[in-house]
């Protein structure tokens, strides 16, 4: 029987008793890469926020089970449209936020959480960025330092809130190669937010779809055919 790592039960997605999603049933394996689709305003970021507890559900249950006997820990990429105005840091101290989680209230940080960040850059193909500003690096190295940060936190669940939005092709490409490793190497349960049908398709196994409030879920192959995309949303695919 495959492990599931988060259970939503009959929960409902919203702001001021205002349900976006009303009923949400689901169910994530462990290690699995799962893709979240659906137009704006459809509550892919409001799902997300509500699975990080950012906000509480209106009503239901959202559980993590635990990974040998510890809590599951997350890691998180917002979008980040919503960051670059804050973050007058270089990219290694934006990695470096990443493992403060991991340190007691007002201790300092420590070489070996430094060592962490570095090597997490590393992982992301970032290291040469580090001393460089956030605000000044690209969409796609934005994107590889945030993934960083997101690491440093040694998840067991990454959550990613549309990381190919606003890049062009060839960074989009190189995020998803490295999101493909970061899961095969590290088998990490990933949920990523998209509105990228064919990058979807290509990288993730299952996939979560929000349309009019309603949720649904499947394989790559049973969901993002011609046929039952049509059916969905009464559009044709080009």
């Amino acid at each position: 029987m495959e492990e599931s790592v988060l259970t939503l039960g009959h929960v409902a997605v919203g702001y001021a008793r205002q349900a976006i999603l009303p009923d949400v049933n689901l169910n994530l394996r462990r290690g699995s890469f799962n893709g979240l689709l659906g137009a704006n305003g459809s509550g892919k970021s409001t799902l997300i926020k509500t699975i990080l507890g950012i906000i509480p559900p209106l009503s239901g249950r959202v559980e993590f089970a635990l990974l040998d006997g510890r809590s599951v820990v997350l890691g998180y990429v917002p979008q980040r449209d919503s960051l670059d105005s804050i973050y007058l840091l270089s990219a290694f101290e934006v990695v470096l936020m990443g493992t403060c989680g991991r340190t007691r209230p007002g201790g300092r940080i420590n070489l070996a959480e430094k060592q962490w960040a570095h090597q997490c850059l590393q992982e992301t193909g970032a290291d040469q960025l580090s001393r460089k500003l956030f605000s000044q690096l690209s969409g796609g190295q934005k994107q590889r330092v945030l993934i960083a940060r997101a690491l440093a936190a040694r998840p067991d669940f990454l959550l990613l809130d549309e990381p190919t939005s606003g890049i062009d092709a060839a960074a989009r490409q190189a995020v998803m190669e490295l999101l493909r490793r970061i899961h095969t190497q590290q088998q990490l349960t990933i949920l990523m937010a998209s509105h990228d049908l064919p990058m979807v398709r290509t990288y993730v196994e299952r996939v979560i779809w929000l349309h009019q409030g309603n949720v649904l879920q499947g394989s790559v192959a049973e969901l993002l055919t011609a046929e039952k995309i049509e059916e969905i949303l009464d559009l044709e695919m080009h």
